[in-house]
């Protein structure tokens, strides 16, 4: 574990092999890794969960809020009782200004969504797994922001096919 410049754990808290904590705060009761980091300005309420290969920058996560794995969430706001899916990232800088992202109270974001901030999720709202959102989520709505899958039959074989080829191809220069 690194604790670097700036770190407050209250006692209770656990904090797991091979994390990284700077300028953060950890409250009673929360448990951090293994495999976190989190970043100045990251403040953990009681009974928050951030797993392995999380990263929390700039953010709140109030009581009770999970993001067990894969998942970055930086300039944003997380509610009670919330439940942060892997995969999901809080898209907040876009090349000059950093936008906040506000999850409300016992939300759900589902695996893999890209919230794309400034945006946020109300109470008890949804995200589809796989989705951007780009757009704020009223309280209780579920949001769905994902493009129809659309299979091309053969595609892949004709695509491969013509892989294979170039490379054999290239292959025979060598």
């Amino acid at each position: 574990m690194v604790f670097g410049p700036g770190v407050t754990v209250e006692s209770g808290a656990r904090i797991r092999a091979f994390s990284h904590l700077e300028g953060c705060h950890v409250s009673r009761g929360a448990v951090v890794g293994p495999y976190a980091r989190l970043r100045p300005g990251a403040e953990l309420a009681e009974d928050v969960h951030v797993g392995n290969f999380v990263e929390i920058k700039n953010a709140v996560l109030h009581e009770g809020a999970k993001a067990n794995h894969l998942t970055y969430i930086g300039d944003a706001e997380v509610g009670e009782k919330t439940n942060i899916g892997a995969g999901t990232i809080t898209c907040n800088y876009d090349g000059v200004f950093k936008h906040r992202s506000v999850i409300g109270r016992n939300a759900f974001i589902g695996s893999n969504t890209m919230l794309v901030a400034p945006v946020s999720v109300g109470d008890g709202a949804m995200t589809a797994s796989g989705s951007v959102v780009t757009e704020d989520v009223p309280p209780g709505a579920l949001a769905v922001a994902r493009a129809r899958q659309v299979n091309k039959d053969g595609l892949a074989t004709k695509l491969f096919r013509m892989l294979r080829a170039r490379k054999d191809k290239e292959a025979g220069k060598a």
